[in-house]
């Protein structure tokens, strides 16, 4: 197995995106590269933490590569917003891509590479080493398994996409 972590806006979302994938083991919601030890929800909301509403994705690479998780990533983000995904705004909300093996580097900057051929402004997505991660309090994970009409950013349309992405 192996992981990568992915800020994507509303952390709630994003997790649910990514479990439609095949080959996505394990997922869970946290924070990433801010500036504190064990932050709660409460304190990432202040912005004075630094941290980014991430998910650690585990994927099994023989049936998922990160090459398409990062392309599907990219689907379901505005890659030109800064610090700000649908509705929501603010710095825990930027997006971004963050490693923890750097073998997956050459992947990962192909696909940015790829993606920053379709604008002229530069992404305004993050990537770089994870430093830090903590997991949300329980009420946050699989949120929207738990509340199926609760809030979120991402179009219904796309966890379908997600859904099929990768069948064989």
């Amino acid at each position: 197995m192996k992981e990568i972590y992915l800020a994507g806006g509303c952390f709630w979302g994003t997790e649910h995106y990514f479990k439609q994938i095949r080959g996505v083991t394990a997922t869970e919601v946290g924070f990433a590269n801010g500036r504190i030890k064990n932050p709660s929800y409460r304190q990432v909301c202040t912005e004075d933490t630094g941290f980014a509403e991430t998910v650690r994705i585990t994927y099994d690479p023989a049936i998922v590569g990160l090459e398409l998780l990062l392309e599907l990533y990219f689907k379901a983000i505005d890659p030109l917003s800064f610090e700000r995904q649908g509705e929501d705004c603010g710095n825990q909300y930027r997006t971004g891509v963050y490693y923890t093996d750097t073998e997956d580097l050459p992947v990962i900057e192909k696909v940015f590479r790829e993606e920053q051929r379709k604008y002229e402004e530069p992404l305004a997505v993050e990537m770089l080493p994870l430093q830090n991660f903590y997991p949300a309090e329980e009420y946050h994970q699989d949120y929207l398994d738990k509340n199926p009409g609760g809030y979120c950013h991402l179009p219904k349309a796309l966890f379908d996409f997600a859904a099929k992405a990768n069948k064989g």
